[in-house]
């Protein structure tokens, strides 16, 4: 097992980019992933995808907007591995290894098919109606994921920390059978990270239909900006920076000065087309050489699919010999 600390991250291949994924999730995580002392792993995870999307124009589009999308914020590929799941076979090799040590009874209570057993139910149908074997088994493909490079820290979010649980116990179980293989991950979920309002107001969620995406043109960008809901106040009128969603999302991009001064020009009453304009002068300043290279990529899938191969390679290097190794461990082996 490696000695030095090992960072595991998902992103499910399933749709658009837009500035909550960014704000949320990838900034900080290319940002974590710049630490000499730790090893970072990042995945599309097109298999997930599977479970609920059967749209393949949209899981390959979804593939190749994502994998240019953080290679265009600067995902460092020399330092990071970042790679396809589809293209590392060990990993539904060592599902069905995990599979075969995870007890249904845990299966039973993952959140995911528990919330859809209850739809079915409210709704008169049979319990089962239109769950696959993916949707009720997909923590173990979770669980392979991660303990597949023996992953140490797993941020996620707070809906995914009960599938981390799993992944521990899991492991915990093929150890107690086999001998000690597998390190315990833990999850990592930062109370702090910046949750992004939509344009009504709640959360930007692409459920919600209220996403505003990373890579819009500079003058799509501005008017999707200036769509965000406000309330009535005329300009003059002092405002509630902490009521206003316009200033939660120029929170996010802005520094602390910045934020100060317009915390200021809300007591003072700044207009709200005032308040949008600044946050897209300061949102496309932020995006607007990130955006030219994601266009370049974009136009170049062979260039990103280098990258991946390149990417799934490194990742086959730690998983080949290790999936060897449980095959030994479970009996699995050449019999001269």
């Amino acid at each position: 097992m490696s000695q030095r600390k090992r960072v595991l991250t998902g992103i499910t291949t399933t749709g658009t980019p837009h500035l909550g994924n960014y704000v949320g999730a990838i900034k900080p995580a290319i940002e974590s992933s710049r630490d000499a002392s730790t090893d970072s792993f990042y995945f599309l995870a097109d298999y997930h995808a599977l479970v609920k999307c059967f749209e393949p124009e949209r899981v390959h589009r979804s593939t190749l907007e994502i994998a240019a999308t953080w290679l265009a914020l600067g995902l460092d590929t020399q330092r990071s591995v970042f790679y396809r799941q589809s293209d590392i076979p060990e990993i539904p090799e060592l599902t069905w290894l995990l599979t075969c040590a995870c007890a249904k009874g845990l299966m039973n209570r993952a959140h995911a098919y528990k919330a859809q057993v209850a739809e079915n139910e409210a709704a008169g149908e049979d319990p089962d109606y239109g769950i696959t074997m993916g949707l009720f088994s997909y923590p173990v493909l979770m669980a392979a994921d991660i303990l597949m490079f023996n992953a140490h820290d797993v941020p996620v979010g707070k809906d995914q920390a009960q599938h981390l649980e799993m992944a521990r116990d899991i492991a915990g179980r093929f150890n107690h059978r086999y001998g000690e293989h597998f390190v315990l991950p833990e999850a990592v979920t930062d109370e702090h990270v910046a949750t992004l309002p939509g344009t009504d107001g709640r959360k930007m969620s692409k459920s919600y239909d209220n996403t505003i995406p990373l890579w819009l043109p500079e003058k799509k960008l501005r008017k999707a900006i200036m769509k965000i809901k406000t309330n009535s106040q005329e300009p003059g009128e002092p405002k509630d920076p902490d009521e206003a969603s316009v200033f939660s999302v120029y929170a996010a991009f802005a520094s602390p000065a910045q934020r100060t001064e317009m915390r200021r020009a809300f007591a003072d009453g700044i207009a709200w087309g005032e308040v949008k304009q600044q946050l897209f002068e300061l949102v496309n300043a932020e995006l607007a050489a990130p955006r030219e290279r994601y266009e370049a990529l974009i136009n170049d899938p062979a260039k990103i699919e280098r990258e991946l191969e390149r990417g799934a390679e490194r990742a086959r290097d730690v998983a080949t010999p290790f999936i060897g190794e449980l095959r030994e461990a479970v009996g699995i082996r050449a019999l001269g």
